[in-house]
């Protein structure tokens, strides 16, 4: 047998292989998986907001300082015009009307569902709070009654609730 022929057999014969290696393969392709370590699957994972990290000591939000904590009540730096309240109205219908009542009275549509009932904004015992207790409160919830709102409102957002809450007052 001469080389050349030789080396055709050989390149023959590794084409067929080949072939047959590639149909084997075509068939078991979903049959064998092989698990390749991701980095993103080992590592720990949380939903959004699950387990929020503490604010950095001594750090300013990047809208300003909203308040100094242990300086008592910050005073409402926002005036109370129509352009203010009107924000207050539509953030209030987003943010608090399905448990305070689109009314501010308490009575929103979760409000039943909920053991400690939503305070009612319309009576004297909230109208008579400073602007600034409504805005801590606003800001740092209840514990156990209301979640805190400063992540999900910019601090002027939230001084546009105060104002419009203010137009809640009892006749």
């Amino acid at each position: 047998m001469k080389l050349p022929d030789l080396l055709k057999r050989l390149v023959l014969l590794a084409l067929i292989g080949g072939a047959l290696l590639g149909g084997l393969m075509i068939f078991a392709y979903d049959v064998v998986k092989i698990e390749w370590i991701s980095f993103m699957e080992i590592q720990p994972s949380y939903d959004p907001m699950e387990k929020p990290l503490p604010v950095a000591a001594r750090s300013i939000p990047v809208e300003g300082a909203a308040y100094v904590t242990g300086m008592g009540a910050p005073v409402n730096p926002v005036p109370a015009d129509e352009v203010s309240v009107q924000r207050g109205r539509v953030l209030f219908e987003i943010n608090c009307a399905q448990c305070h009542g689109p009314g501010g009275q308490g009575n929103g549509p979760i409000a039943a569902l909920i053991t400690n009932k939503p305070a009612n904004l319309t009576l004297p015992a909230t109208q008579s709070k400073s602007d600034g207790t409504l805005f801590l409160t606003i800001s740092n919830g209840v514990a156990g009654r209301m979640p805190a709102l400063n992540e999900n409102l910019t601090v002027r957002d939230r001084w546009d609730l105060v104002n419009f809450i203010r137009t809640l007052a009892q006749p």
